[in-house]
């Protein structure tokens, strides 16, 4: 193991070295405990260090894949959703739509497109955010901004911030939700993630009310949410435990108000990355990057105040 992997995950790690072999294999070889690190088996978020052996059964890599070409209008669009840079990391505020990398059908990601705008730098996806998630997205420039951004994650320095509009009350001005969770994948490759306080893994949400609307006799509250954990579907859970799934969740929501709501404009799910800060490296001071309402979401929360 060399010194640029070290820190790394091994799902990453290995994903940067077995180019050509399928990520649904590299997943699947971590889940029956054929890696192992230093003669023991590890687990996906098993972090390397430099001088480690790493062993990993025979994988038969294939034909790489053509990587889908992003439109001209598309780029375009990307070049100007960049809300910080310097010379070791970027954050670029993602659209709704646009997943963070390709796969699963998907010929193309942001990274893919950040590569193509810029060709022979060494980006990558610091953090994630879902599909139909909007905002803040960390990417960074250098291997070792990467591992130093990964290093503050996971102690908890980097401040993640969302607004999101909750199907229901939020039943205090401010609200700690503290509810474990558990991730499982389905047959069909799906993601769902459940509540489970003997299994799952903590998780931790602070909701704080912004403003409360009424649509066809329903309440809705728009709310912040500050990630205090980095869970997958963390505030989408954490918001349908409380009995206020998200506006538009196709997956954890109240299917009658996505409908309802679609109709008056709402078309996609109500979660946006907010604002993002963290402190790197010889920064003076912690670096804070906001990134604006998109319009789409903005005119939703107009036509409710209007008819509230």
């Amino acid at each position: 193991m060399d010194q640029e992997s070290d820190g790394q995950r091994i799902d990453n790690f290995l994903l940067r070295f077995v180019k050509g072999v399928p990520r649904s294999h590299v997943y699947r070889i971590l889940r029956r405990g054929e890696v192992r690190v230093n003669k023991g088996r590890v687990k996906a978020n098993h972090r390397v260090r430099q001088g480690d052996m790493v062993r990993i059964p025979p994988m038969r890599q294939a034909e790489a894949a053509p990587v889908g070409r992003a439109s001209d209008a598309h780029l375009a669009q990307l070049g100007t959703a960049v809300l910080y840079e310097d010379e070791r990391l970027l954050v670029i505020d993602k659209p709704s739509g646009l997943a963070v990398h390709g796969g699963s059908g998907l010929s193309y990601g942001l990274i893919e497109s950040l590569r193509q705008l810029r060709p022979g730098r060494e980006l990558e996806l610091v953090h994630r955010l879902d599909r139909e998630t909007s905002g803040c997205l960390v990417v960074s420039k250098r291997r070792s901004a990467l591992r130093e951004l990964h290093r503050i994650i996971r102690e908890g320095g980097m401040g993640k911030r969302y607004l999101a509009l909750m199907v229901g009350e939020l039943p205090r001005a401010e609200l700690l939700v503290d509810a474990p969770l558990k991730k499982n994948v389905l047959r069909s490759g799906e993601r769902l993630v459940e509540v489970d306080s003997a299994e799952g893994k903590e998780a931790r949400t602070r909701f704080r009310r912004r403003e409360r609307f009424c649509f066809q006799g329903q309440a809705l509250t728009l709310v912040e949410a500050e990630l205090l954990t980095g869970r997958t579907h963390q505030i989408r859970v954490h918001a349908a435990h409380l009995g206020a799934p998200l506006a538009g969740d196709p997956k954890y929501g109240n299917e009658t108000m996505n409908r309802a709501l679609k109709e008056a404009g709402l078309k996609r799910l109500f979660l946006h990355a907010s604002a993002l800060s963290f402190r790197l490296g010889e920064m003076v001071r912690p670096l804070r990057v906001e990134a604006p309402l998109p319009a789409a979401l903005q005119d939703v929360l107009d036509a409710l105040e209007a008819t509230t």
